[in-house]
């Protein structure tokens, strides 16, 4: 070692310093009132947050009734043992059920998958990658569609249910293939 910082630390940290200043001086060049706009933006920012707390309520009630309920245990207890040769164990499965329905529950049971499998097993290379391909699509809906004052998803639902399930299957296909 010489002492010398890491080129990557070091450029990431010169990166963030050029748009931190950058920006606002740019704006500041252009004739923006850059103080006024980042108050308004910030004004704008909290609103949204009160108008969405509801919805942030109503999710986390149903995904703890979900969890209290035993309905995971009862899931994960259900399926075949044939999953269990492709590393689907119940822990993984809960976790991909979870999944579209929060990500901190779902983060919460991939780190329950690190301490009784261990960092390098497969069920927990599994459950990084079905945690990073899929998506909180249940969340994502009462949220943001609930700020935005939006009633019929449409097929809002349906699509993101189906990219969450093409993401576990692809999630599995990649590990088997990379992992087993």
């Amino acid at each position: 070692m010489t002492g010398l910082p890491d080129f990557s630390v070091t450029a990431s940290h010169v990166i963030f310093l050029a748009f931190l200043v950058g920006i606002p001086l740019y704006g500041f060049a252009k004739g923006v009132k850059v103080y006024e706009c980042f108050v308004t933006g910030a004004k704008e920012g909290f609103e949204v947050a009160v108008m969405i707390i509801p919805y942030l309520v109503a999710i986390l009630v149903v995904v703890g009734m979900f969890r209290a309920s035993g309905a995971m245990d009862i899931i994960g207890s259900v399926l075949p043992h044939a999953f269990e040769s492709l590393g689907l164990t119940p822990d993984v499965i809960g976790l991909a059920l979870m999944r579209p329905l929060s990500g901190g529950a779902s983060l919460g049971m991939f780190g329950e998958i690190i301490a009784r499998y261990g960092p390098d097993s497969y069920q927990t290379r599994l459950g990084g990658v079905i945690t990073g391909s899929t998506e909180t699509t249940l969340y994502v809906l009462a949220v943001y569609f609930g700020a935005v004052s939006v009633r019929r998803t449409r097929y809002a639902l349906h699509a993101g249910l189906l990219a969450d399930a093409a993401g576990i299957c692809a999630s599995v296909a990649v590990c088997l293939y990379f992992f087993r």
